[in-house]
């Protein structure tokens, strides 16, 4: 057995609650379905937003989704690089699996692509 990280990030049109839950939700769920895994197989969950978003808590998102009442969440702010992509959140999953790297997919949504084109292009085409 392995752990693997896995990379997910999406960004939001608004500074709003509904709207940054909504979307962490959605990319969870991608993140799921791509890699067919399971809460029980998650070490923890890292995420991050840019300092634009300041509305709620992302993790608040995956502490309501089913069986995830206990993975160990943790939010934190990304580094403030000027000219860097806004209205962000990114997911770091941390997972106990039998995948090698390269069975491990990313996943980017929305303007986040541009963060990892070349991971897009493999996973979102």
């Amino acid at each position: 057995m392995f752990v693997r990280g896995i990379r997910g990030a999406t960004t939001v049109e608004n500074n709003d609650e509904n709207e940054i839950l909504s979307a962490t939700t959605e990319l969870l769920n991608e993140i799921i379905a791509e890699n067919g895994i399971i809460p029980e197989e998650i070490a923890h969950v890292f995420v991050t937003v840019t300092q634009d978003l300041t509305a709620t808590f992302p993790a608040k998102a995956i502490r309501q989704m089913e069986g995830w009442e206990l993975v160990p969440l943790m939010c934190s702010l990304e580094i403030p690089v000027e000219g860097s992509l806004p209205k962000c959140v990114r997911l770091m999953v941390t997972v106990n699996t039998e995948k090698s790297q390269a069975e491990i997919k990313h996943v980017f949504q929305r303007e986040a692509k541009r963060l990892r084109p070349d991971l897009s292009k493999l996973t979102n085409a």
